[in-house]
């Protein structure tokens, strides 16, 4: 292992797989951060948006790792401002978590590759795509926003046969009247748990007539050890929905 012995996470994602691969480095966490289930000692720095900056820099980590969407540059540049070494990943697709998942926990932290990463890339590659679905994926209401260009989620439903109609908008979460949505002649609405919690009550009732598939968001937008079970709940939510 590396000379790194103490870690804080900014993305839950990258919380649970540094957790699950290597239990006790990490001794800060964020509030957002709720797999694995035990953290151990680890301190709750804040949010993915407004983390205790003064406070990690007091933990004293030889790493902070940190994803350009998830967290702002504002922090991170405050981090290295007081001293922090800070690992910036960027993930928009299935090939690029994997290449990530990979710099962070072998290169940065000298790890052994684990086994579900292992695991991860060969469940996505034996993936059978579904009947091409046309969906899009509203990722929270009031107002409405929804999956557009390049981001990871799309990515994972384009490789289980489902096209979001609005991959090709110029805004990555492009804002979208309902009344839009509803008329545009989709084959489901695909509504994740996360980052809205989108449920059987709340969500399907806005687009009456139309199949909602009620995702894991855990499943569709996490890289870590998710990823390895991820195509097989993924496809299951989509069946059922049909």
């Amino acid at each position: 292992m590396s000379g790194v012995r103490r870690v804080v996470s900014l993305v839950p994602s990258l919380t649970e797989a540094v957790a699950v691969s290597a239990p006790g480095l990490l001794v800060g966490v964020t509030d957002w951060c709720t797999h694995p289930g035990d953290l151990g000692d680890a301190v709750r720095i804040g949010g993915t948006k407004n983390p205790d900056v003064r406070g990690i820099a007091e933990l004293r980590p030889d790493l902070v790792i940190a994803n350009e969407e998830e967290n702002r540059a504002p922090d991170l540049a405050a981090l290295r401002a007081a001293g922090v070494e800070v690992l910036v990943t960027e993930v928009r697709d299935l090939p690029q978590a994997l290449r990530e998942l990979d710099r962070v926990l072998v290169g940065a932290l000298g790890l052994a590759r684990p086994g579900w990463l292992t695991d991860a890339e060969r469940a996505w590659a034996r993936v059978e795509p579904l009947a091409e679905l046309t969906a899009f994926v509203p990722i929270w209401r009031r107002p409405w926003m929804v999956l557009g260009r390049d981001t990871f989620a799309g990515d994972l439903l384009a490789r289980l046969g489902v096209r979001n109609v609005y991959a090709g908008h110029p805004e990555r979460y492009p804002r979208v009247p309902v009344e839009e949505l509803a008329a545009a002649g989709c084959d489901l609405v695909v509504l994740p748990d996360e980052p809205y919690r989108f449920t059987a009550e709340d969500g399907p009732e806005a687009f009456p007539g139309l199949p909602a598939a009620l995702l894991s968001g855990r499943h569709l937008t996490w890289y870590g050890p998710s990823l390895a079970e991820a195509p097989a709940v993924l496809a299951q939510a989509l069946r059922v929905a049909r």
